[in-house]
């Protein structure tokens, strides 16, 4: 990420931006619109004019964005340009899905190595990863140089886990759990509670019916 500090909004943006450039420029589009983009991704056309200009001029006047300009500059600013491995912790179903998913529609991340307390999987190699038994967790994550992890563990042992994590040298923990976890200041967790998430969407259908629109990219 750049390192100007910029609004969490806008992070949480950058990459659907940069996903939809994608789309532009393997279907061999030159230039956009902010308004262009504005309809693709269901953002307004002045918030995206106002999240680009945190990173200065990246378009002009009358002509609208380079694509591939603009591409370029998203892919360097999210670290599209290196790929970062990551650990996941815990391979129950969830696990399983994300080890088969494993972000195949992104070059610059990759599931290299998932950590299980069964004895049943452990040491084993599920949907090319391997499978490593918890005793292991802390030095494989120091050889492998991850400082990523993905916990998908269940409740009871979550905070645990992420104590573990910490003291292994992990920095962000994308946490599946539905507890809040405490770590120290120096770790980032971004939480992913699916359940609320589906209640979130439940009240937006019972509240503003047919309205449409997405409420992950909201100001």
């Amino acid at each position: 990420m750049a390192e100007a500090k910029i609004p969490k909004a806008t992070a949480k943006r950058l990459p659907i931006y940069y996903r939809y450039l994608n789309i532009l420029f393997n279907a061999g589009t030159n230039r956009v619109s902010s308004t262009e983009l504005s309809e693709a991704v269901q953002v307004d056309s002045a918030t995206i004019r106002r999240d680009f200009s945190y990173f200065g001029a990246l378009g002009k006047r009358g002509y609208g964005y380079d694509v591939e300009d603009l591409l370029n500059f998203f892919k360097k600013t999210l670290n599209q340009d290196r790929l970062t491995n990551v650990a996941l912790v815990g391979v129950g179903n969830l696990g399983h899905a994300l080890l088969n998913y494993n972000f195949q529609q992104t070059n610059s991340v990759r599931i290299s190595a998932a950590f299980d307390i069964n004895e049943e999987i452990a040491n084993t190699i599920q949907s090319g990863v391997p499978v490593y038994p918890m005793a292991d967790m802390k030095e494989q994550l120091q050889i492998q140089q991850i400082d990523v992890a993905i916990l998908t563990v269940p409740i009871n042992h979550a905070q645990d886990v992420a104590d573990e994590l910490v003291a292994a040298g992990v920095k962000g923990i994308m946490n599946f759990t539905p507890i809040r976890l405490s770590v120290p200041a120096t770790v980032r967790i971004q939480n992913v509670d699916l359940a609320n998430e589906l209640q979130t969407l439940i009240y937006f259908l019972d509240h503003y019916g047919n309205e449409g629109g997405t409420s992950d990219t909201a100001k």
